[in-house]
């Protein structure tokens, strides 16, 4: 008798805690007590589906209390399409605090599209300051200036599904510094002024197409850097002295190459010379014995052949002189 009243406890005990498990009555309770009618059979549809009650019906209560009309149906159907729930529901509180339009379509939008809603609200709130990179940039007198800029940005919530982020900012920043500082004619003029740079870069809607609306550009820091412009002219000067120096360098060689040229020529007259010179005893000796040439004949040739020597040892001698 005593075991099957055991068993019988056992099988209640049990009954129960399978009840409690699968029906969440505790979190069923605290609705009601919040003030949200939240059918049980509901709860444990969402067990059956595989959702957590408390991530729905925590967040409802929430909205409730804040006075957001969403429904459980909306807060389960965000969930189950990967969102936070939580998230979304205090982004919508806050907006509502803030007393800007937020809808939950659009909230539940800019959760599944991958941004922080909240966050989102917090900066659309209080602006945020965004720090660009040194940015260099030279102005029409060559010289190179450094800044850096401060850049305030509202978050714009209707633009924040499919807007442009943070770096598209900064690039556009930095490229409209660029702009400006090198439209400028001296680079003194933007040190007296840097407001300068700020108003042009500001005139030019650089947050069209971004998730963001810029309030203000500061600038933060001007440098003086590198004379670019000199720098260039040094490297053109160069360049130039290079050119120069190859264009000489090869008339050279082309000069050595002519006078190298006419050596060859020269040598090759002297030694067509000697050839033909070696062939005056071969002719002799052909007259000779031809009887075309007497003694007397050579004899005359040797003597004319002495005389131009001597003349041509004493031209020598007098060149000497002169040089000496």
């Amino acid at each position: 008798m005593d075991f099957g009243i055991l068993i019988v406890a056992g099988a209640i005990i049990l009954f129960f805690i399978i009840l409690f498990t699968v029906v969440p009555i505790g979190l069923w309770v605290s609705a009601i007590a919040a003030g949200v009618r939240v059918p049980l059979i509901s709860l444990v549809a969402m067990r059956l589906r595989r959702v957590a009650p408390n991530r729905i019906i925590l967040p409802l209560i929430k909205a409730d209390k804040a006075g957001i009309d969403v429904t459980q149906d909306q807060l389960e159907a965000h969930h189950l399409a990967g969102g936070n729930v939580n998230r979304v529901v205090d982004a919508l509180i806050a907006a509502d605090k803030a007393r800007i339009a937020l809808p939950f379509d659009r909230a539940a939008a800019i959760d599944l599209a991958g941004r922080d809603v909240l966050d989102a609200v917090k900066v659309s709130v209080n602006p945020r300051v965004i720090q660009t990179p040194n940015v260099s940039a030279v102005a029409k007198d060559g010289i190179e200036l450094i800044s850096t800029a401060r850049v305030t940005v509202r978050a714009n919530l209707e633009r924040l599904v499919g807007g442009a982020g943070e770096e598209t900012i900064i690039a556009r920043v930095g490229e409209g510094i660029v702009s400006s500082i090198g439209s400028t004619e001296t680079h003194k003029r933007v040190l007296e002024n840097p407001d300068l740079i700020s108003k042009t870069v500001l005139s030019k809607g650089l947050d069209a197409g971004t998730a963001f609306e810029i309030l203000s550009i500061d600038i933060a820091d001007v440098n003086v850097g590198r004379n670019i412009g000199a720098e260039l002219q040094t490297d053109q000067a160069e360049a130039d002295k290079r050119v120069a120096q190859a264009k000489a360098e090869e008339r050279r060689a082309m000069a050595v190459a002519v006078e190298q040229e006419n050596r060859a020529n020269v040598e090759a007259m002297r030694a067509k010379v000697v050839e033909a010179e070696a062939q005056v005893p071969l002719a002799i000796a052909d007259a000779f014995r031809a009887g075309n040439l007497g003694v007397m004949d050579y004899y005359n040739l040797q003597n004319i052949e002495s005389d131009t020597g001597m003349r041509r040892n004493i031209a020598k001698a007098t060149d000497a002189d002169n040089e000496g």
